[in-house]
């Protein structure tokens, strides 16, 4: 287990030039104070590593140091090879690029793990677009937005006919929807790639923030998103079996609040896209649901109800 946790820190050194104790701790899960025990044993095993002592001090390796501990056993090697979506590569215009980096990757693997990428591909797929999905052709603004992300270049588009200068952050592929994530002057914004028209890739470059994570954006846009949906609130009376029940119907932005507000007596309130799709939720529920608000959904459901037991009347 040391073993491993000192590889790794010779490796994040070597990745990214110096680091804080702080910084080595919480990237290899463990106290500051192990972090100094480590130091201390690599350099007794003659590894150059030293401290910077001031304010943007920490832990350097000399320079031109580079380790040959960057061997792969068989599941990082596995590993490697599904770590890219071959058809997003293909709609970025990227595939060439990965098949070259592929190549080179498996021509450096030991003889023993050269069936490292057949094994991975005949293993693991990952179809990204949903289900029923027509498999339209990428947009054509994806390839030139995609180079400008790689090289930090400014863009200037024209998206739902309004031309914008964009500094192009990252790609996100949802459901087999490509989205853009950019700053606009001082905001981070997103962008549904397929609405962008003419994308020209400027010159000049621009300076990313450090601090923007991309999967954390993304996980609290698309949090928002689906929040924003749910306009409309629901009151019902659940069954102990539609409590069980509402965990698989209602949906996941809205279950947190509405079993928060769960009484005594079942009645919980309910956040809804509209009264329409209410009307399908409840459906689902069947008797193990009543509607108390508001009327109108109550109407719709006594009424299919009323149709319901009309067809299955035994006289």
């Amino acid at each position: 287990m040391r073993a491993s946790r000192l590889m790794s820190l010779v490796l994040l050194l070597q990745g990214r030039g110096g680091m804080t104790a702080a910084e080595l701790a919480k990237e290899l899960e463990v106290s500051e104070r192990t972090v100094h025990r480590d130091v201390v044993a690599l350099s007794a095993a003659g590894v150059p590593v030293y401290a910077d002592r001031g304010r943007r001090g920490g832990y350097r390796l000399l320079d031109g140091y580079r380790t040959r501990l960057t061997g792969l056993d068989r599941a990082e090697a596995e590993a490697l090879f599904l770590s890219g979506v071959p058809a997003a590569m293909r709609e970025m215009g990227l595939q060439d690029v990965a098949a070259t980096a592929r190549l080179k990757a498996a021509a450096a693997l030991s003889p023993a793990l050269r069936d490292a990428p057949a094994t991975a591909a005949q293993r693991f797929h990952l179809d990204a677009p949903g289900w029923f999905a027509a498999g339209d052709p990428p947009p054509a603004a994806l390839a030139p937005l995609a180079r400008a992300v790689w090289s930090d270049r400014r863009v200037l588009t024209a998206y739902k006919g309004n031309q914008r200068t964009l500094e192009p952050y990252g790609l996100v592929l949802k459901a087999g929807v490509w989205y853009l994530a950019a700053r606009l002057g001082t905001r981070f914004l997103t962008f549904r790639v397929d609405r962008f028209g003419e994308v020209t890739v400027l010159p000049e470059s621009f300076d990313r923030d450090p601090a923007f994570d991309l999967a954390a954006f993304w996980g609290e846009r698309s949090a928002e998103f689906a929040r924003s949906l749910l306009r409309e609130v629901i009151t019902l009376r659940l069954s102990e079996a539609g409590v069980r029940l509402l965990r698989h119907i209602a949906d996941p932005a809205a279950l947190p609040d509405a079993l928060a507000s769960l009484q005594p007596d079942g009645t919980v309130r309910l956040a809804v896209e509209s009264v329409p799709v209410a009307y399908s939720q409840v459906l689902r529920l069947g008797p193990e649901a009543e509607v108390l608000d508001p009327p109108e959904l109550r109407a719709m459901v006594a009424d299919a109800a009323a149709r319901m037991a009309g067809l299955y009347d035994q006289r």
